[in-house]
């Protein structure tokens, strides 16, 4: 399984407006610039991140984007959720009707085990746990 590039950006420019709690609205060039984000881009990202009241926008000459809540109440999880939906790793278990072999499938029975083990993970990881500082040494920043 691999998460989309939209997903992935998604967090970035998360985890930018968390790190810029506090210090005003950020706008989409300010955040193109930090995140490597193009600005159409961001701009298509933010507006269902704005939708699900995860950020908020502030009209106006110094406006801009901000978190709506605190760094450490947004998870990896709701970001996700928001760009890619459920978070099942097959279409099967987030509809198990499309199905008829549910019921009785194996296969289905691990992938609900291993998506729930998944979700519990991405629940788990808040932004201010993504803003903790790297340990000495280690490479910052993410190119993928």
């Amino acid at each position: 399984m691999k998460l989309s590039a939209k997903s992935r950006y998604a967090v970035r420019l998360m985890l930018d407006l968390a790190m810029h709690v506090g210090r005003g609205p950020q706008r989409t060039a300010a955040l193109s610039e930090h995140t490597g984000v193009t600005v159409r881009f961001i701009e298509q990202i933010l507006k269902p991140l704005k939708k699900s009241g995860l950020v908020d926008s502030v009209r106006g000459a110094a406006g801009g984007y901000v978190l709506a809540g605190k760094p450490e109440d947004v998870t990896l999880a709701a970001i996700l959720r928001v760009v890619e939906g459920d978070l099942s790793l097959t279409h099967c278990r987030a509809a198990p009707e499309i199905c008829h072999r549910s019921q009785v499938c194996k296969a289905h029975q691990a992938w609900g085990r291993v998506s729930r083990a998944l979700e519990a993970e991405l629940s788990a990881i808040s932004l201010a746990d993504l803003m903790e500082p790297l340990p000495l040494g280690s490479q910052h920043g993410c190119d993928v």
